[in-house]
């Protein structure tokens, strides 16, 4: 009897295994597939609508090169250079397709490679927005799980609370600080510049750990407040009490149960904070001396390089869908603890 029942029980085991395992990449390439078909659609539209904007512009890279006082002839021949006298579609579907194949055409302000120019300052966007992120997720997760642990304490307040400070620090200010007291007073690190990783790990962490800093508190803030959430709610949920009542450990139901299903909000807040940060670090690489994505964005748009904006625009989008859908991948292996039966 004992010597049939253990291999029933075990094959029970593995076949129950193997059924959540094949309803859990169902369920990741169903993700996947709307992913996809969301984005097709929406980068079409997105990058039309960029490409429409340089003729609403009336910005011409004859006027860069040649000046106001150019003359009619002498802009129609530049333009024609650059293609921009055939049609509005032509024009597109040569932009598009080069688009396709990584080319985002040329600076009207001194003909350099787009991709070239939008590939060094990214490299750059990239280190500081990264590690950014990984210390916003870090210090958020633990601010917000140990106000979730000790809920209505004096702990919980004052987390709160140095939370809502941290929230309303425009990096700036935070940049300017770290600079002021971790470079130049204590000599800790270097005040501005940027060094590849190829030519040193030390090195690069070095130069963007303190724009990484100054970039990292909205991420802190709302990584905590968002995990503070979803833990208590998780923590209110029946199946928390019906653990409970079987016994198992607060461990166990804390790891088991409440973070699985408590990281949601914080996932779902992160979707759109790697590429903020990476777009919205104008100011902080102007600290810090940083010829990063976010500054060359600034500069195309003050030059009026309309193709150098197209180019940035185009990687934006690019670096928000993705972004996105590693999130939603994420997302979907976090299944409600109501819907797996517990």
């Amino acid at each position: 009897m004992t010597t049939h029942t253990l291999p029933v029980g075990a094959a029970r085991r593995r076949g129950v295994a193997a059924a959540r395992a094949r309803h859990s990449l169902g369920r990741v390439l169903a993700v996947l597939a709307r992913s996809v078909a969301l984005f097709v659609p929406v980068f079409l539209v997105a990058t039309f609508v960029t490409f429409a904007l340089r003729s609403l512009s009336g910005l011409s890279p004859a006027r860069i090169q040649l000046g106001e006082n150019a003359t009619p002839e002498a802009i129609a021949r530049v333009e024609a250079q650059w293609g921009l006298d055939k049609p509005f579609l032509a024009q597109y579907g040569d932009w598009f397709s080069g688009v396709l194949h990584g080319q985002l055409g040329a600076s009207w302000v001194n003909g350099a490679d787009i991709s070239t120019l939008i590939g060094l300052g990214l490299g750059v966007s990239l280190s500081v927005a990264t590690f950014a992120l990984v210390i916003g997720v870090v210090g958020g997760f633990v601010l917000g799980t140990v106000a979730a642990l000790r809920r209505t304490t004096l702990l919980d307040r004052a987390i709160t609370g140095l939370v809502t400070v941290i929230s309303v620090m425009p990096p700036f200010v935070v940049g300017i600080v770290l600079v002021s007291v971790f470079a130049v007073g204590l000599g800790l690190f270097p005040s501005a510049g940027y060094v590849p990783a190829e030519q040193g790990f030390g090195p690069w962490l070095a130069h963007i750990t303190l724009p990484a800093l100054a970039l990292s508190c909205d991420v802190v803030a709302d990584v905590a407040r968002q995990m503070r959430t979803g833990l208590v709610q998780a923590y209110g949920e029946n199946y928390v009490t019906g653990a409970v009542v079987r016994g198992l450990g607060p461990r166990r139901i804390f790891f088991g149960h409440v973070l699985r299903n408590g990281l949601g909000p914080t996932l779902a807040t992160l979707g759109l904070k790697f590429p903020a940060l990476v777009g919205a670090s104008v100011v902080t690489e102007w600290i810090f001396g940083l010829q990063g994505f976010g500054r060359f964005a600034n500069d195309s748009a003050q030059a009026g390089d309309v193709p150098a904006v197209q180019g940035v625009l185009v990687v934006s989008i690019v670096l928000v869908v993705s972004f996105n859908l590693i999130v939603n991948l994420v997302l979907a292996r976090v299944t409600p603890a109501s819907q797996r039966g517990v």
